[in-house]
């Protein structure tokens, strides 16, 4: 997939939209940060720090763009940015339902000055409901959307924060698969220029496929955490401490799964017990489990059902995850000479990675604030002396 010669800029900041940009921009998209002329970007400031002193999770997922710095809030800036949208594809942006109204930069704004634009709002809750004007993060989305309450393993247990902002990240990829559908529906003579609301809260909703029969048919009180299918209610899909205090994973929901393993670790009398609806079998199974793979170590069970088609995997650390042989073969995690190590983009087409077009060196580096102001200003039609005194005015940076 290469989106080459697709402009977006982008006025989002943090995580999920800069996320969802950073994807087009692996794609060869044009990515141009839009940020104020104060702070910018919050999260280049954010802890932890790279070794450049630059905010670690700015740098993750702003790599390749570039930044303009613009006051919304002045008439300058606004029509600077309205110049900007006339030659652009795509605008994101992140901000509380309203906002955008009073900035001017709203989507029938906008449209006057581009009548084809794809125009993206990525919010945690949507443009409309009862809590669209509410404050919010990743763990109140998630929270809202029923996956909280099943990251454990008993309903009697704190629910347990996720190791990854799953309603940001999970925002971000669909706000970027709903801008490529608008996009390629505009390309394909389908559509014009489309609105695109995207709820972090609804995205996460819809990851709920696997129990949402039950959650919407059911008792009021199912499922409950631990007691379904996939959340620990099957001894044969769950995870088991090791000799060494490190954990596995056995996810042998199928019969050949399970007799693989059983034939591998040489209790062929526990194959005929997969599928046991007796509440008592499965405990008993889950106890002659627990005492199995308490006796090696996570690197020996790994080494012990190498080649064995048992649905089986090591729990990995996320620094363990970035030196794995298999994302190493996969090329995921990028080393650019210079700059820190990276999650790439998580696809592949053809027998390539995704790359963009632009230079490898402007790849291996995110821009700073207003990098790129008078460039992309001068591109717009505004002259020297234009632009000269938009900086004197502090509506640009």
């Amino acid at each position: 997939m290469r989106l080459d010669g697709i402009r977006v800029l982008d006025c989002s900041r943090l995580l999920p939209g800069p996320y969802a940009t950073q994807l087009l921009a692996d794609c060869g998209a044009e990515v141009v940060k839009v940020e104020d002329t104060d702070a910018g970007d919050y999260a280049r400031a954010m802890e932890p720090h790279t070794a450049d002193g630059v905010g670690a999770i700015f740098e993750m997922v702003n790599r390749g763009k570039r930044s303009v710095a613009i006051d919304l809030k002045t008439d300058g800036g606004r029509a600077a940015f309205y110049r900007l949208v006339e030659g652009a594809d795509v605008v994101l942006e992140g901000f509380r339902p309203g906002v955008v109204d009073r900035l001017g930069i709203d989507y029938e704004t906008l449209t006057e000055h581009n009548d084809e634009l794809i125009y993206c709002s990525l919010t945690g809750y949507g443009q409309d409901g009862p809590w669209a004007d509410r404050a919010g993060h990743d763990l109140n989305y998630v929270a809202l959307a029923g996956l909280l309450d099943m990251t454990r393993e008993s309903p009697e247990e704190k629910p347990q924060v996720p190791g990854y902002p799953i309603g940001d990240m999970a925002g971000g990829l669909f706000a970027a698969f709903a801008i490529v559908g608008a996009v390629l529906s505009r390309e394909l003579g389908n559509a014009g220029g489309e609105y695109v609301d995207v709820a972090m809260a609804d995205v996460v909703a819809s990851f709920a496929q696997p129990i949402a029969y039950q959650a919407a048919t059911g008792d009021p009180d199912e499922p409950r955490p631990g007691e379904t299918p996939l959340t620990g209610a099957y001894p044969w899909y769950d995870c088991y401490e090791t000799a060494d205090g490190n954990w596995v994973t056995l996810a042998a929901l199928e019969p050949g799964f399970w007799r693989a393993f059983c034939e591998a670790v040489d209790r062929d009398d526990l194959a005929d017990e997969h599928g046991a609806e007796d509440p008592a079998v499965r405990a008993a199974l889950e106890v002659e489990l627990r005492d199995l793979f308490r006796e090696r170590t996570r690197d020996e069970w790994e080494a012990a059902l190498e080649g064995v088609d048992a649905a089986f995997a090591g729990v990995y650390s996320p620094a363990e995850m970035i030196e794995h042989p298999q994302f190493r073969a996969r090329d995921l995690i990028e080393r650019p000479n210079g700059a820190p190590p990276r999650i790439g983009f998580p696809a592949r087409f053809g027998d390539e990675t995704a790359e963009t077009t632009e230079s490898a060196e402007l790849d291996e580096r995110v821009p700073t604030q207003g990098e790129h102001t008078r460039r992309y200003l001068a591109e717009a039609g505004y002259s020297d002396a234009e632009i000269d005194a938009l900086y004197d005015a502090g509506a640009v940076r």
